[in-house]
């Protein structure tokens, strides 16, 4: 897994609002009122593979306002995208419920956290331990950052790092 850089000043990332609106799904900033749902969803859905995912969501939703994008579907979270939660400039985590996956949710929560990120002052953000390379690259023109892993999370307890 490697680190990936976003340039946020041009980006090329398109907003379908109608693609989303058409299966009756919202994207919005959560609220820090939203945070247990946001973390249970995380943890239901992401727990296994991503255990610091909810960590990370914690985080997010604690700025004012939050660092947080989550799509809902009928009342139901199906989706999130943080910013800011490991570090300052850092794009992600980003998750889609399973059976909500390939319709455009993912790329609708990237391109509200891209203009979260570029109202707030970023010209660049950093995608961290990308898993889909291919994904980022066509969506958001995404670069690979050379010699990149482990990167910030070298510190992580369980890689053994110094704090």
């Amino acid at each position: 897994m490697t680190d990936m850089l976003v340039r946020l000043y041009d980006h090329s990332l398109e907003s379908h609002p109608l693609v989303i609106a058409g299966l009756r799904i919202q994207i919005k900033r959560a609220m820090a009122a939203d945070k247990s749902q946001v973390c249970g969803f995380v943890a239901t859905n992401f727990g296994d593979t991503a255990a610091g995912w909810v960590s990370e969501c914690e985080v997010a939703l604690t700025g004012l306002p939050s660092s947080c994008f989550i799509a809902v579907h009928d009342n139901t979270l199906i989706g999130f995208c943080c910013y800011d939660a490991t570090a300052k400039g850092m794009l992600g985590p980003l998750g889609v419920r399973n059976d909500f996956r390939c319709k455009g949710v993912a790329q609708e929560l990237l391109y509200h956290t891209v203009e979260g990120m570029k109202a707030a002052g970023y010209a660049y953000a950093i995608i961290g331990w990308v898993h889909s390379e291919a994904y980022y690259q066509k969506t958001c023109d995404a670069i690979t950052i050379p010699s990149s892993f482990p990167g910030i999370y070298s510190r992580l307890i369980e890689q053994g790092g110094d704090p």
